[in-house]
């Protein structure tokens, strides 16, 4: 474990805990199974998708270098603690999802548990369910005739003939 990496880490988050030690460990996991050709992104070389929000995505974002502003941060709310990564130039990707643990510890005894455990007992490392997402586009952004405030187009909807935003779209459902 990288001493200096895991303080980068919690300093970032503003504190230590089991929810970041997830994270971190799923990204240093990823990161080997890549190899020696892949570095934290400057851009979009490596790509993250997290189904979850968690205190685990302040690790990706440190030690990997994907983050939302880049586009290579890509959140699927499953509420899994669930990381598949990608690597664009050759195309690899693994997903790295955390075990289920029924086994009784304290604070400190399950963060070191995933910290310190052997990757196989801790995490599966499976293939990724999903093919290597798109790279980030710039949309053109359109002014909502409800609210007056912008957004980019792919957000915009229709409703009573008028462009608005998903804060001012009235959703409809019968129950389905």
């Amino acid at each position: 474990m990288n001493e200096q990496l895991w303080e980068k880490c919690a300093d970032f988050h503003g504190h230590v805990c089991p929810g970041l030690a997830i994270g971190y460990r799923a990204s240093e996991i990823a990161m080997d199974y890549f190899g020696g050709d892949i570095r934290r992104a400057s851009d979009e070389e490596l790509v993250c998708v997290t189904e979850n929000d968690a205190c685990g995505v302040d690790a990706v974002q440190v030690i990997t270098g994907c983050t939302f502003g880049k586009g290579n941060l890509i959140y699927r709310p499953t509420g899994k603690m669930a990381f598949t990564f990608y690597q664009r130039k050759s195309g690899k990707g693994v997903r790295v999802v955390l075990k289920p643990s029924s086994a009784e510890m304290s604070r400190e005894e399950r963060l070191r548990y995933i910290l310190e455990g052997p990757a196989d007992e801790v995490f599966m490392v499976k293939e990724p369910k999903g093919a290597l997402p798109e790279t980030a586009r710039i949309f053109s952004s359109v002014v909502c005739q409800e609210c007056g405030e912008a957004a980019p187009e792919h957000k915009m909807r229709l409703q009573d003939g008028k462009k608005v935003c998903l804060d001012c779209f009235k959703e409809y459902s019968r129950g389905w």
